[in-house]
C-alpha cells in the first residue's frame, strides 16, 4: 500500500503530461495559421496537463505578452 500511492501519482502525472502534449500539438496546429506556436517540453506539457485548456490559454498569454 505504501508503494502504490507514489506509483499512482507518477502514472497520473504521465497521463496528464501526455494530454498536455496533445493539447499543445492541437494549439500549434491551429495557431500555425495565426503565426502562434508554443514550445513543447516537459514544463509546458505538465502545465497544460494539470490545468487543461486554461493552462494552454495561460501559456499563450505568456507567449504573447511576456
Amino acid at each position: 500500500m505504501i508503494f502504490a500511492w507514489p506509483i499512482k501519482l507518477m502514472i497520473k502525472l504521465l497521463v496528464n503530461g501526455l494530454l498536455g502534449v496533445i493539447l499543445l500539438a492541437i494549439t500549434n496546429y491551429i495557431g500555425g495559421y495565426f503565426g502562434l506556436g508554443l514550445d513543447i517540453n516537459i514544463f509546458t506539457s505538465l502545465i497544460a496537463g494539470f490545468l487543461g485548456i486554461p493552462g494552454v490559454l495561460l501559456l499563450i498569454f505568456f507567449k504573447l505578452f511576456l
